[in-house]
């Protein structure tokens, strides 16, 4: 077969730790946790939830960084397909201690400190700190938690761990022994795909496709229509390991390079659909902190190292944190069906639950994120159970503009509150010209609770929804108003506690 590039391959070429591999006639559903277990029998990794949420899972994947290194980062091995490592360097806890059988310094970090008890857990969390080790160690709590988010533990209690991380410290940038490691790892990978043809998967189970341009990504989605888009696979790789759906065929976007760059204009933020969050994190934080701190809690570290932005607008859940918070802000999308793009206003492209302005084969392109101009203010804010890798309840995301004490600019987003992310334009009709006072916040209020009809679910009933969307309003006045009127209110709200 010939491609828009070039010659079709059909052998996925990766690393397991320093080994190569070349895989010929497998499962492209078959995850790296299975692959691991049952192929290489390295059974280190563990199984405990099969959706990305315990940990147990967790190793590290290196590919080249373009600049003659490499770059690390963690993910879920439950829900990442094996075919998604053509390219890559694999990395399990069996690779990390000497030939000699000496640990390596996470490891005696976690004996040391005491950091493990059952055991089941530790192996993810060894390959958690062995990340954060690789990036240069962290002595910060706050960003050890962040790091250690996505793994879970029933016994240790997570002290002992946390001490683990100080205790380990990391490579020095300067270590000229590891960066020569990196370097021949990197032209090595290069070496094994580079001029090599596109994957291309053909099996009894299904069929699989790695484009490495968007031109080819568009001419596969018109000749596969139905195809299923995997982004990341946090949603769907529950799809398989959960809901046990066969997909086929599968277009994979996380090898188009023109489609994984973030960069700004003097008025936006491009954002390419196969960007992930972590590498939208710092971007879309210089644009509004609220949105930068919103995708810090979305998932765990694994998850955001996988989960792509365009991923979660194009899968349309009414749940996900960042349609809100870019329709607040104007954003839009660029379509793409063969040679054909068109921007769509990101309100406009939630249709109904379930249901996108996308026809098959067009696909979500990039994401154009306006930045705030002077006097906007912008806030979010999630509620959810947990305040770490949970799924929002409720998330309300605002932009408002005051002058001399009137809304001059309004713009509201809701997630959980309908069938779709939605903008709440009877809300900002109450305000808009109006003086930012608590009784036009009032009949704000009240406009949510004639536009939204939120359901009850197992993770709040319609009730507290509709309240806590109310109450974010709230927030917003109390944020954003005189200290005295803010004081004024929050001591009458107090008194009806």
């Amino acid at each position: 077969m010939a491609s828009a590039t070039g010659s079709f391959r059909s052998d996925i070429r990766f690393l397991l730790g320093d080994e190569e591999r070349s895989l010929r006639d497998i499962d492209p559903q078959m995850t790296v946790l299975e692959y691991l277990r049952l192929s290489e029998r390295k059974s280190g990794t563990k199984e405990g939830c099969a959706e990305g949420d315990c940990g147990a899972c967790t190793v590290v994947l290196g590919e080249p960084d373009g600049k003659g290194g490499m770059a690390y980062r963690t993910v879920n091995a439950c829900i990442q397909f094996v075919p998604t490592l053509d390219g890559k360097q694999l990395l399990t806890v069996e690779h990390l201690k000497s030939t000699d059988g000496t640990l390596h310094p996470v490891q005696q970090a976690m004996v040391d400190t005491h950091g493990s008890q059952c055991g089941f857990c530790t192996p993810g969390f060894v390959m958690s700190l062995y990340q954060l080790w690789l990036d240069g160690g962290e002595d910060d709590r706050g960003a050890i938690n962040d790091a250690l988010a996505g793994n879970l533990c029933r016994c240790t209690g997570y002290g002992p761990i946390i001490e683990a991380a100080r205790k380990a410290g990391g490579v020095a940038a300067n270590d000229s022994v590891e960066q020569k490691r990196r370097a021949d790892i990197a032209a090595k990978l290069t070496a094994m795909v580079e001029g090599e043809g596109t994957l291309a998967l053909e099996h009894p189970a299904g069929r699989y496709f790695a484009p490495r341009t968007s031109d080819e990504l568009a001419a596969l989605l018109v000749a596969h229509p139905d195809a299923t888009v995997l982004a990341g696979g946090t949603d769907v790789g529950l799809w398989v390991t959960k809901m046990l759906k066969r997909l086929d065929p599968i277009i994979y976007i996380g090898d188009v390079a023109d489609i994984q760059s973030v960069y700004e204009t003097q008025d936006a933020l491009i954002i390419g659909a196969g960007v992930t969050y972590s590498r939208a994190h710092e971007a879309l934080g210089r644009v509004a902190a609220d949105v930068g701190e919103l995708v810090r809690r979305i998932g765990s570290r694994q998850i955001r190292n996988a989960g792509t932005v365009g991923g979660n607008i194009a899968n349309g859940s009414p749940i996900g944190d960042t349609p809100p918070a870019l329709i607040a802000l104007g954003a839009k999308i660029v379509l793409r069906m063969g040679d054909v793009r068109r921007e769509v206003p990101l309100e406009e492209f939630f249709i109904s639950y379930g249901k996108q302005d996308r026809v098959a084969g067009e696909f979500v392109e990039s994401v154009i994120v306006p930045k705030p101009h002077s006097g906007l203010v912008f806030k979010a804010y999630k509620i959810s159970k947990r305040f770490d890798q949970d799924i929002t309840a409720v998330l309300g995301a605002f932009a408002i503009k005051t002058d001399d004490g009137k809304v001059s600019e309004f713009r509201a987003a809701f997630g959980g509150m309908a069938g779709t992310p939605m903008r709440a334009k009877k809300c900002e009709a109450a305000l808009i010209g109006k003086d930012w006072n608590e009784a036009n916040l009032n009949a704000a209020q009240m406009a949510l609770a004639s536009e939204f009809e939120p359901m009850t679910d197992m993770r709040a009933s319609k009730e507290y929804r509709m309240l806590v969307a109310q109450n974010l309003l709230t927030k917003l006045f109390i944020e954003t108003n005189a200290p005295d009127v803010a004081t004024r209110l929050v001591g009458k709200e107090a008194a009806h506690v």
